[in-house]
């Protein structure tokens, strides 16, 4: 079973936490061991150097004179630091001690415990700090200063501490920091469960949101509630959702287009051929209805070019071939290629012999295809008896092509969509069904592509006219 991302990162977190408290908290035990040990160490070297300076001859213990005032030294130093001291001739033996029995009888059981002499000397040389010098149970802390006669040692003062009293210390000092610790601890992971929750629940969301799209519901979005890295995440996720949900729009929107506008000179082909085959057409008229059929295939044909130019334009692999041509004669050669259909409707013609000529760096054979979209449909919608004009220019911007055509114009409401695929006006004034939508979609898309901006312009019972300004040398 999958683990969620919030416990992996919650949990994940709080690990980490542990482990560098518990990592902080080891070098602090050995830290602060460390110190006190040392701190230990140097008040018993001091002990047993300041008695080691007032009783520098072992063998005046057995004088009743120094003895006792040695032991009272002895005595008030232990008390205070928490330790023994043991005053020992040249072979290691104790002569003299700080326990309570010595200073009552003058005699206690250490009286003739004898020290290893060379644990005595490490500890002398600070080499042994920490030890049983041969004679305790458990190790403890010590410290030891030889007495020296005329350069011959003749007997040690050793002051030994239990480590018990340092391990209460650490002890309690571990128990202090933790107390303290558990209620940053507490705060610390109540915050991290609501910063853990609040980074992941766009996540979550956007995981719900993008399960959903995978079955075709793309209503769902993500609220954006922060400033940073996640929420700009929502917000790309956002926009993406709404570009998917435009384009499975734009797809079932194509796919009832194509359909519907493929469907009508299938059907009217399939039943006039139907009808010359079975004998339900009368030879003499076979010729009119084959003609039908003919300019139905070629209506298909134009359809299905539309379609592959569409699907070019739009491919990521598609390649603009720049060349270096003249605009005003690739205008010129599609208005002549019309001359047929502008002599049908009677239109009249301006600015086409004026026009200068504009050199431009494009895709030839695409704005070749832009402006011949845009001459047919001047010359499709424009009235009987009509003008059409042309003109052309250069300034800032690029070079600027126009053309404009007398007729009934654009409603207002439907300019903002002249360019979407499969767009159509009003089917009382596009009732020309060679026309898929998709014409000025294209035009677009190719002036796009080459960096360039289109517009429309229109009044109603007017004018249309559409303007397009090709950068130069692009």
């Amino acid at each position: 079973m999958k683990r969620r991302l919030f416990k992996k990162y919650y949990f994940g977190t709080a690990a980490i936490v542990i482990l560098s408290i518990g990592i902080m908290l080891g070098l602090l035990v050995i830290t602060f061991n460390r110190h006190i040990s040392a701190e230990k160490h140097r008040e018993l070297q001091n002990v047993c150097d300041s008695v080691a300076r007032f009783y520098s001859d072992p063998k005046s213990s057995r004088e009743d004179s120094l003895r006792q005032p040695t032991y009272f030294l002895m005595k008030s130093n232990a008390e205070m630091l928490d330790c023994e001291i043991y005053l020992t001739d040249e072979s290691g033996a104790v002569t003299l001690c700080s326990c309570d029995e010595w200073g009552e009888n003058g005699i206690c059981e250490h009286i003739g415990m004898t020290f290893n002499i060379g644990e005595l000397e490490k500890t002398v040389s600070g080499k042994e700090k920490f030890g049983t010098v041969g004679v305790f149970k458990a190790p403890g802390y010590i410290a030891a200063t030889a007495l020296e006669d005329n350069g011959k040692t003749v007997g040690y003062v050793l002051s030994a501490a239990s480590s018990e009293s340092i391990k209460a210390v650490l002890k309690k000092s571990l128990e202090i920091y933790a107390l303290c610790a558990v209620v940053p601890l507490i705060l610390m992971f109540a915050a991290l469960y609501v910063m853990t929750y609040r980074m992941n629940k766009p996540l979550k969301l956007m995981s719900e949101a993008a399960h959903a799209m995978s079955k075709g519901d793309f209503s769902k979005r993500i609220p954006v509630t922060s400033d940073d890295e996640i929420g700009e995440l929502a917000a790309s996720f956002n926009k993406m959702t709404n570009s998917l949900s435009r384009l499975e729009e734009t797809r079932k929107s194509f796919v009832a287009n194509v359909s519907h506008e493929m469907r009508t000179p299938m059907t009217t082909i399939g039943g006039f051929i139907d009808g010359i085959i079975d004998g339900t057409i009368e030879p003499e008229k076979q010729g009119y209805y084959l003609n039908i059929v003919s300019q139905e295939v070629k209506r298909l044909s134009r359809m299905i070019q539309s379609m592959l130019s569409l699907s070019r334009l739009e491919s990521s692999e598609f390649v603009l071939k720049v060349t270096e041509f003249d605009l005003r004669e690739q205008i010129l050669d599609v208005v002549i290629s019309q001359e047929q259909r502008i002599e049908e409707k009677e239109i009249e013609i301006k600015g086409l012999d004026a026009l200068p000529g504009v050199t431009v760096e494009a895709d030839k054979d695409f704005i070749y295809q832009a402006v011949y979209n845009l001459v047919d449909n001047a010359i499709k919608f424009v009235n009987k008896g009509g003008t059409v004009s042309f003109e052309l220019g250069v300034d800032s911007a690029g070079a600027k092509f126009s053309i404009t055509n007398t007729g009934a114009g654009i409603p207002g409401t439907d300019l903002p969509y002249i360019f979407d695929r499969f767009y159509k006006l009003d089917k009382s004034r596009a009732t020309n069904k060679n026309s898929m939508g998709l014409g000025l979609y294209i035009v677009k898309t190719i002036i796009k592509n080459h960096g360039g901006t289109i517009s429309v312009f229109s009044k109603e019972n007017e004018f249309t006219r559409f303007e397009f300004v090709l950068p130069i040398g692009k």
